[in-house]
């Protein structure tokens, strides 16, 4: 049996102040608001408010909004991977997002793969995302000692020069 407030949300799912009140006590609910209502910024915005895991239920439009997107990464920063490709090639968004959940490395842009920052940040709280990172960081000395000491299993996806480097290979023993 459905639970109450999704019955009563498919029933109001056109009706804005309806859903309004609805996405505030339960964000998720915005599932079930008119494809409208999932494309209204004020609608969405109250929705992230309550819970940044409502993004998945945003319209493609404003999963462009760099500012929803940035409000929903704040509490669920694992949501970056609803954001659009633009949006998946800024580097504020993807920092943002990698600074506690490196896994985020994995949708970023190809450019963003490459930045420095970016992977310095996704690998410091997942070190095994550097199999994620350009071929060039992955044979930088900083970011390879960060990795293999966030998670000794990243030493498999350094460059074969770091691979064999003592120093490297002493943080793995």
């Amino acid at each position: 049996m459905e639970a109450k407030e999704i019955t009563e949300i498919k029933a109001n799912q056109d009706n804005k102040e309806y859903v309004l009140n609805a996405v505030a006590k339960q964000g998720k609910l915005l599932e079930w608001a008119s494809d409208r209502l999932r494309n209204d910024e004020e609608v969405v915005k109250k929705a992230l408010e309550n819970d940044g895991e409502a993004m998945e239920f945003a319209s493609d439009a404003l999963k462009d909004n760099k500012d929803l997107m940035l409000l929903s990464i704040k509490s669920a920063p694992w949501t970056a991977c609803y954001a659009s490709e633009r949006l998946k090639n800024d580097k504020e968004v993807i920092l943002e997002s990698v600074k506690t959940y490196g896994q985020t490395l994995y949708f970023a842009s190809e450019e963003l793969r490459d930045d420095f920052d970016v992977v310095k940040a996704a690998v410091s709280n997942k070190g095994i995302i550097i199999k994620y990172a350009s071929f060039r960081l992955r044979d930088d000395v900083e970011i390879a000692k960060m990795a293999v000491l966030q998670n000794k299993e990243a030493i498999h996806y350094l460059s074969e020069r770091l691979k064999n480097d003592e120093e490297i290979k002493k943080l793995v023993q």
